[in-house]
């Protein structure tokens, strides 16, 4: 009952969740760190891919200086609205967009960056040539991507615990798509095909998501993500119950509250 289709769709309820929850858990520490390394270089736009509900966007608009432009971009509108809503330090414009076909000029960009977005494009190579074709000569992308799903707990042991809901068909969202493109080697010999000959600097990075309890987590993984559309296209009527399920196995490994565990992520940074 897997639909690749659904892995990439983030409905309004979704977003809601996601901002709330999955933003200060696991994206905002990563996030920061995306911004920051754009801060030495000199630039006058900035264009960011599959920018979901801004929480990239809102540390490029404080750290850039003002001459800066900055274009966000995102396939699903509900999460550029709730990226508007939430707001920047400094106007941003919000463009919904398909990653890979990029309604810019070429040349257009000093950089391209994407948080956590690359592993939902179905061609990564064709995305990769599309911030090619729009980055200006001596330009930077910059990504980061999960690392394999062992490296990142909570999103481990909900999947895990979700077997038991599902036991004949386990939805497999977290270990298929958010990490399911963990490979370095893969990433190097894909951004090679996408045109980029300079050797990409990779950095993986371990940080530790914490939430207050074992709810909060369980929450944001299976209703926060399309993890759920996963969940509701086996059963709509068992979505809190894999959510307790989730939420008891989460108690069972950390605590109930406050529980803490491992995130670890790759960051790419390549120039053209």
């Amino acid at each position: 009952m897997t639909n690749p289709q659904a892995d990439k769709v983030f409905s309004s309820s979704i977003s809601k969740l996601y901002e709330e929850h999955l933003v200060p858990m696991i994206f905002e520490p990563y996030a920061a760190n995306l911004a920051q390394r754009l801060v030495p270089r000199k630039l006058n736009w900035v264009l960011e891919i599959a920018a979901g509900t801004g929480v990239v966007t809102r540390h490029l608009a404080s750290l850039l200086p003002e001459h800066v432009s900055i274009i966000a971009t995102d396939l699903n509108q509900p999460m550029l609205d709730l990226a508007a809503r939430v707001g920047t330090a400094r106007p941003v414009q919000w463009r919904q967009a398909d990653a890979l076909q990029l309604p810019f000029a070429d040349h257009s960009f000093d950089a391209v960056l994407c948080q956590f977005g690359v592993m939902f494009f179905p061609d990564k190579i064709k995305a990769y040539a599309e911030a090619r074709r729009v980055l200006r000569s001596g330009g930077v992308l910059l990504f980061n991507v999960w690392d394999r799903i062992e490296e990142n707990e909570f999103a481990a042991v909900i999947t895990s615990a979700l077997e038991a809901v599902f036991p004949d068909d386990p939805p497999r969202f977290m270990a298929r798509t958010p990490h399911g493109y963990y490979d370095v080697a893969t990433i190097q010999r894909d951004l090679r095909s996408a045109g980029f000959a300079a050797t990409p600097l990779i950095e993986t990075i371990a940080a530790r998501s914490t939430a207050v309890s074992a709810r909060i987590p369980a929450l944001a993984y299976c209703q926060g993500t399309p993890l759920r559309n996963e969940i509701e296209a086996r059963d709509k009527s068992r979505l809190e119950q894999a959510t307790d399920i989730a939420e008891n196995a989460l108690a069972k490994r950390f605590g109930r509250r406050p529980v803490t565990g491992k995130i670890q992520a790759h960051v790419i940074e390549v120039e053209w």
